[in-house]
């Protein structure tokens, strides 16, 4: 039972309406004891406070509305001692119009406090205790509402930031996951598929199904690391062994070579990339040569990563028949856009002079 409670009280619009209920009949319980019993006239008066805080809890965009029926009756029906009385419970009325607490959430603090002050001067005029005035507890009341409004709109944007860093964090994972998914698992099937092709030609079958091997067990490795992820979201999402520069030509390259490509790399011995830097670049390269090696039908690759200036600028090219002429919706040229954008550089795919294509990013260089 409890729970449930909690659970309704973490509603802001529940917990508005029954600050505007609760006021409304702890104003009326103090104004009928502090007046010591009502006339009629003043009993007609009374009757705002209920209906007007009703109508507003139930129809809260219609506040300006509520506040001139309620002001017009208390006009007609207010006589003599009950004036004050009519008074307070339009004034209450009044500052629940003024107080918008999504855009103007100060309006309603300087009304009640401005209230709290109106009843200290008439009790001074008038000689009569604060506690006196129904006035000052019409002001009490709502400024306590005003209060627990505040409070559960604060807690209700807390929970809901808090809701939305988790769900920016699980967006981010799936991300990464999917992207490295398709970079480290996707390059090695692409790989055993195409020396599996070569292989069928190779005058040393053997020596192609050893490279389908090699390439089968490191796909499975790095799949097992991404499953490990995948069960447990703290886990490191870094393949088994960080990549380097040099296995772009080691690794990257052969199985275009293996194709029948003509592959040149051209690597700046001290390109200036940190870890993160080193891993990107890798991971573009990789992108770029899968790219050639399913879809290019070139003869020749070139890849190239030098220093210029202040960041890195890496090459990829081919003579192939070019990029496509209608964008894709393939994940690999937006997994690209995705690692150089977290690295605040930039990149373009275009066509080659001569033909073929070319894959071209610049990365900020690590800063010493």
């Amino acid at each position: 039972m409890l729970t449930a409670i909690r659970e309704r009280l973490r509603d802001p619009e529940r917990v508005r309406r029954l600050a505007y209920g609760a006021a409304g009949l702890i104003i009326a319980a103090v104004v009928t004891t502090v007046e010591g019993g009502v006339s009629v006239a003043a009993g007609w008066a009374w009757l705002v406070l209920p209906v007007g805080l009703g109508a507003i809890a139930l129809r809260p965009r219609h506040r300006a509305l509520v506040f001139a029926a309620c002001a017009g009756f208390v006009a007609i029906v207010s006589t003599g001692e009950s004036v004050q009385l009519g008074l307070a419970a339009a004034g209450l009325v009044f500052v629940s119009v003024c107080e918008d607490p999504a855009r103007h959430p100060w309006r309603g603090w300087v009304a009640g406090l401005i209230g709290a002050a109106g009843a200290l001067v008439t009790a001074l005029v008038n000689e009569r205790g604060l506690y006196e005035q129904p006035f000052f507890f019409v002001t009490a009341g709502y400024l306590l509402a005003i209060l627990l409004r505040s409070w559960a709109r604060g807690y209700a944007l807390t929970r809901e930031a808090g809701d939305l860093r988790d769900q920016a964090a699980w967006r981010e994972q799936r991300t990464n996951l999917a992207r490295e998914l398709h970079d480290v698992v996707g390059h090695h099937v692409t790989a055993m598929v195409v020396q599996a092709e070569a292989g069928q030609l190779s005058a040393d079958p053997g020596a192609a199904l050893r490279a389908i091997a090699d390439s089968g067990r490191t796909a499975l490795s790095e799949l097992d690391t991404l499953v490990v992820h995948l069960r447990d979201p703290n886990a490191s999402i870094a393949v088994s062994a960080p990549p380097r520069l040099s296995d772009i030509d080691e690794l990257l390259a052969q199985p275009l070579r293996q194709q029948g490509v003509t592959v040149r790399v051209h690597l700046d011995p001290e390109p200036g990339l940190d870890e993160v830097g080193v891993l990107t670049a890798y991971r573009i390269t990789q992108e770029a040569l899968t790219n050639i090696a399913r879809h290019a039908k070139a003869t020749a690759a070139w890849v190239e990563l030098v220093r210029v200036g202040d960041h890195v600028r890496l090459r990829v090219s081919d003579d192939g028949i070019g990029p496509p002429r209608a964008p894709t919706s393939g994940s690999g040229l937006l997994g690209i856009s995705e690692r150089v954008a977290a690295r605040g550089g930039s990149w373009q795919l275009s066509q080659r002079p001569g033909g073929g294509t070319v894959v071209q990013a610049d990365l900020p260089a690590a800063t010493p």
